[in-house]
């Protein structure tokens, strides 16, 4: 059994907005520790063998200026690769950016930022946090998970398991939360991107609320 909420807590979300050379962006950022050298948790994010046993299978020309696909899910060239530290991929399309910054916090424990941003033209306000966000805790979850030694048979069937989904639906109560904090959009933007999440991330229970 995964404790739920010691997993949502671990992870540090910000919404925000920022000024960029091709206009406003809108960012999440992600931040977490892991009980693992740096050099273990570079390893489990970028080889494709130990990659596809907590996430999904990894493929492509995997050094920069070539690209990558997520089996089912986005692709993206990769453009800044800086082992074990920092690595710069456009994720989905070529203004969607996903920025990985590693750093050691001790010898035997890891600090990973996770920074996706996107022109807010795209993701329309703040709000558009909650499309993406619930999504990277998953995959922080599942990282913990198997950096911990438990690993799942399957894990998109881990992901939409009732344990899963309960994951998903708290996570994105706690993106709407941050996106509300941040001030970068209106609450009835987040209540429109709340529900279209809950239908995304946790298509069993809909709109149900999470528990105390």
């Amino acid at each position: 059994m995964i404790d739920i909420a010691a997993q949502l807590k671990a992870i540090h979300r910000e919404v925000g907005k920022r000024p960029a050379e091709s206009g406003e962006l809108v960012s999440v950022l992600l931040r977490r520790s892991y009980d693992a050298a740096i050099d273990d948790v570079w390893d489990a994010l970028t080889d494709p063998d130990r990659v596809k046993r907590w996430f999904l299978p990894l493929s492509g020309d995997l050094r920069v200026g070539g690209s990558f696909q997520l089996e089912g899910n986005a692709g993206g060239d990769i453009l800044t690769c800086e082992p074990p530290r920092l690595l710069k991929v456009t994720f989905g399309g070529p203004t969607s950016v996903v920025e990985l910054r590693l750093s050691s916090d001790g010898d035997d424990d890891t600090v990973l930022e996770l920074d996706h941003t996107v022109p807010v033209e795209f993701a329309g306000s703040g709000a558009g946090a909650l499309y993406v966000g619930p999504g990277w805790d998953g995959a922080f979850l599942a990282l913990a998970l198997f950096l911990a030694g438990e690993i799942a048979d399957d894990p998109v069937a881990a992901a939409n398991s009732p344990e899963g989904q309960e994951f998903s639906r708290q996570s994105v109560h706690a993106w709407a939360t941050a996106a509300e904090v941040s001030g970068t959009a209106t609450a009835e933007e987040i209540a429109a991107a709340t529900a279209a999440s809950l239908a995304q991330f946790d298509p069993d229970h809909g709109d149900a609320q999470p528990q105390g």
